[in-house]
């Protein structure tokens, strides 16, 4: 009767009633939520069958299996649960594609949004990748002073002086690899000269040729212990 007066789908009169889908072919984001709230539920009805199977085979188990049996199925649970973990993930991403939110998921699990600025290295970037280069220099130093200290035990005393010099020459070599690294990436991002955060860096002459008062007096400064005057 409701479709013959003309009121369909408005039919909130009839008994058990239910409205056709508003949005057929797009999951909205209420679709979407209740959707992982069930997908979460059969997680969790899945996980409390796995875990009444595991406790009935290991009641029937003699003593000196059990424990073996109880470590099969906790590793077994402990795959079922990556395996969930991972699935719940992936279809959270590919629904925030589909209704147009990528790349704004930050709903989803374990979710990592792609580079703004793909092919452009940004200052957070430089200074991160700065951070890991001292960091894994710190570790090659540690590193290279544990060889250092194994080979000076049982070494004599030209051996060591010969490995404190190798450990000399492998920092310097780490510390202008750095300090080169850092100068290429200041002029990469194009903030050359203005250089300070690099290591040993030296700013070049803003006035090549000319000489400033500062530069003046900074050099009569230096000559005036060398200079002697005649009376």
């Amino acid at each position: 009767m409701c479709k013959e007066v003309g009121a369909y789908p408005k039919c909130a009169q009839c008994p058990d009633f239910v409205a056709p889908d508003s949005t057929p072919g797009v999951m909205t984001w209420d679709e979407l939520l209740e959707h992982m709230d069930n997908l979460v539920s059969w997680g969790q009805d899945e996980l409390k069958a796995w875990h009444k199977t595991a406790s009935a085979l290991q009641t029937v188990k003699h003593a000196s299996v059990s424990k073996q049996v109880e470590t099969s199925c906790a590793a077994a649970d402990f795959a079922h649960r990556a395996q969930l973990q991972n699935k719940l993930a992936g279809i959270c991403e590919d629904m925030c594609k589909e209704v147009g939110a990528h790349p704004k998921c930050a709903q989803c699990p374990d979710f990592v949004e792609p580079d703004k600025t793909p092919g452009v290295m940004t200052w957070d970037e430089l200074l991160e990748d700065m951070d890991n280069l001292v960091s894994w220099g710190q570790d090659e130093l540690k590193a290279w002073h544990k060889t250092a200290s194994a080979l000076q035990t049982g070494k004599q005393e030209q051996s060591e002086t010969a490995c404190s010099t190798e450990d000399i020459a492998h920092r310097a070599q780490l510390q202008n690899k750095l300090a080169g690294i850092c100068e290429d990436m200041c002029k990469e991002v194009g903030a050359y000269p203005k250089c300070a955060q690099c290591p040993d860096f030296v700013e070049p002459d803003k006035t090549p040729g000319v000489m400033t008062w500062d530069e003046l007096l900074e050099h009569m400064d230096k000559t005036s212990g060398v200079m002697t005057w005649d009376e």
